[in-house]
Formats: C-alpha cells, sequence, structure tokens
C-alpha cells in the first residue's frame, strides 16, 4: 500500500476522478456512482469505488496543488490506474468565457515548480492525452458543449492579478488553475491517460465569487460529461 493514498489495488478502477475537495468527491460518489463505497480517508484524501453505465470508476481526492495532486497520481499508478482526469475549477482569464463554463484542457502552461523539479529545472510542454481529450469534448455536446483550449497552472492562488490578466489572454490562456500541468506530465512520463476539465468560476480580479448553484450546475455538467468519456472510450476500448 502507498504511504498517501491508501487504498488497495483490487479496490481501485482503472479510470479515476480526480478532485481536489473532498467534499465535492464525496458528491461525486455518492451522486453519479452505482454502489459507491469508501476506499480511503487517510489525510483527508477521501477515495471512493463504484460503476458508472456499469464501467468500474474511482475518485479519488488530490488537495490543492501539484505537489499534492503528484503525490497521489503517482500512488494511484503504483495501484494500477491507467486512466486520471482531473475535475475541478479554474479562475477565468479569457474576457469571453463566463462562470459556470466547462473547459477541456488539451494542455497546460506550467507555471508551477512540481513539473521543473521533475525535469531538472527544464520547462516542457505539459499536454493532455489526445483520444482521452477529445472524448472529453465528444461527451461535452450532449451536456451544453465546452471549450477546448490551454489552460494555466500555478503553485500561488494570490499572486496573479488583474494586471497580469491581458497578457495571459493574449496567448490564449482560458484560466487558470492548480494541478492539470503536474497530472500531464506525469501522465506522460508513467505511460497512463491524462485529462482534464474545469468548471468557470469567477473572472481574475472579481469582487465576489460566481454564485454557488451556477458553480454547482457547471460542476454537476462535468462530472456526467467526464463519466460519459470514460463510459465511451472503455466501449471503444473492448469493442
Amino acid at each position: 500500500m502507498p504511504l498517501h493514498v491508501h487504498t488497495e489495488p483490487a479496490d481501485l478502477a482503472p479510470a479515476v476522478l480526480l478532485p481536489g475537495d473532498p467534499g465535492r468527491a464525496r458528491h461525486i460518489a455518492e451522486t453519479f456512482l452505482d454502489a459507491p463505497r469508501l476506499t480511503t480517508e487517510y489525510r483527508g484524501l477521501l477515495g471512493y469505488t463504484g460503476r458508472y453505465r456499469g464501467v468500474p470508476v474511482s475518485v479519488q481526492t488530490t488537495g490543492m496543488g501539484c505537489p499534492s495532486l503528484a503525490i497521489v497520481a503517482e500512488e494511484l499508478v503504483q495501484l494500477g490506474a491507467r486512466t486520471l482526469v482531473r475535475v475541478g475549477t479554474a479562475g477565468v482569464v479569457a474576457p469571453d468565457v463566463a462562470p459556470g463554463e466547462r473547459i477541456v484542457a488539451h494542455a497546460a502552461e506550467a507555471g508551477d515548480g512540481t513539473t521543473r523539479q521533475y525535469l531538472g529545472g527544464d520547462a516542457s510542454p505539459s499536454v493532455a492525452d489526445l483520444d482521452l481529450t477529445v472524448a472529453l469534448r465528444d461527451a461535452a455536446a450532449a451536456h451544453g458543449g465546452a471549450r477546448v483550449g490551454l489552460i494555466r497552472t500555478e503553485d500561488a492562488f494570490y499572486a496573479t492579478t488583474p494586471a497580469d490578466v491581458p497578457t495571459l489572454a493574449a496567448r490564449g490562456v482560458l484560466a487558470i488553475e492548480m494541478e492539470a500541468a503536474a497530472l500531464f506530465l506525469i501522465g506522460r512520463l508513467r505511460g497512463v491517460r491524462t485529462g482534464c476539465m474545469v468548471v468557470a468560476s469567477n473572472h481574475i480580479g472579481d469582487d465576489a465569487f460566481v454564485d454557488p448553484a451556477v458553480l454547482q450546475t457547471g460542476v454537476d455538467a462535468m462530472t456526467r460529461t467526464t463519466l460519459d468519456a470514460i463510459a465511451a472510450r472503455h466501449a471503444a476500448e473492448a469493442a
């Protein structure tokens, strides 16, 4: 058993959803999975396994930021996971993205320290698995659609200011979050599929956070979309 994700290999599905928030992990398991069971609660990193449309699926909390995500992702791979999808929220950069919209990330700018430590200080593109990204995009069409584009991963939640937004938007960044770059890199290094879908929260610099009801509607649509994509990939691989 790994040091942090206290789950037995037999209790983990090959496909795992990765929310940062343990409350969101519980919500996903109890709302969307058939017969969910708690597989770990060590360090507050709640994990669940159940079925969606007959397909085994796990949900595993990662905590906040790339260092925590990297620990969890590495240990899930050790346990046998082969598809890892981040599901979370992101602060909006692009002016035409509205709160509650879904974004499928095909790549993430690496503004974090974790990816550079993995690469000995070098910078490298952090790119999602193509087939999984296409599956997420296609599944989103049944749930109101989703943007597909570039996001940015950062370590410091409060460091980016409204003054930074024009430069980021000009180079095509849609939103900022804190985990995807490390996930994509670990997927490439360990030979597993990785993907990411996030819900847009507030624009960087907004005085108030997005209405919780708007955000929850987006989270539920994101979750359903991601699970549909996993089920579609499972069916395609079994054919």
